[in-house]
């Protein structure tokens, strides 16, 4: 199997780290390695802010503080659309029910508390990262930002590490531009967390299904 095509399919969303520092200067080079994403008109709008060691640990002190004390911030864009229709209710059902069964949780609402707390905590990854885009910037760098990520999590891959991208950051954006010293000109569009997985955790034990090739590709003039 090719290599790009190994960390492709190797991937996924890991939400269990072991306690092993991941060096700054692999950091460093994974963020090099993404910065070779493609943009439109090489725009290249990606801001990003990695933290770790005592400043992640205090910084996810905060947020247990701040979480506890039922403290709420509004996210800048809706992560998922209003009224989700099939067959996309029906995925996004399905990925949640295989969470929660990695828990061991009953009702759903149990584990969704449980999982935000360990959302927040960078589910004990020891490198956290935040991604932010330009407020003036269009739809078109909105992807460009996604194909930066996607970069980023295969070097990872490729380096033997792995990552969790983290939407759920977009709702702390005003936290987060503090942490990371950044303006309102800015937008938060999500965390992700970087480090080894800890293969014994539960939530690392599944793979979410994905939909056949049929149901999303047509075919023409394209010959077997």
């Amino acid at each position: 199997m090719k290599p790009v095509t190994q960390a492709i399919l190797q991937r996924q969303s890991t939400r269990g780290f072991l306690d092993k520092p991941v060096p700054g200067a692999l950091v460093r080079e994974l963020l090099e390695v993404a910065s070779h994403a493609p943009s439109g008109g090489n725009l290249q709008p990606w801001r990003v802010h990695a933290v770790g060691g005592q400043a992640l640990t205090d910084f996810v002190a905060l947020m247990a503080v701040k979480l506890n004390a039922g403290e709420q911030e509004s996210a800048e864009y809706p992560v998922y659309p209003g009224g989700l229709w099939e067959p996309l209710r029906t995925r996004r059902r399905r990925a949640g029910d295989q969470r929660y069964a990695a828990l061991g949780a009953t009702p759903a609402q149990d584990g969704m508390a449980v999982l935000s707390a360990r959302n927040y905590r960078f589910f004990g990854a020891p490198v956290g990262l935040f991604f932010f885009l330009d407020r003036r910037v269009g739809a078109s760098q909105w992807a460009d930002l996604g194909m930066f990520l996607q970069s980023l999590m295969l070097a990872a891959t490729d380096h033997g590490l792995a990552t969790c991208p983290q939407a759920a950051w977009s709702n702390w954006p005003q936290t987060v531009r503090t942490l990371c010293h950044v303006g309102d000109d800015w937008v938060l569009f999500a965390g992700m967390s970087l480090g080894y997985a800890d293969r014994g955790e539960p939530l690392n034990g599944y793979r979410t299904e994905r939909a056949p090739l049929e149901s999303f590709a047509t075919f023409a003039g394209i010959d077997d």
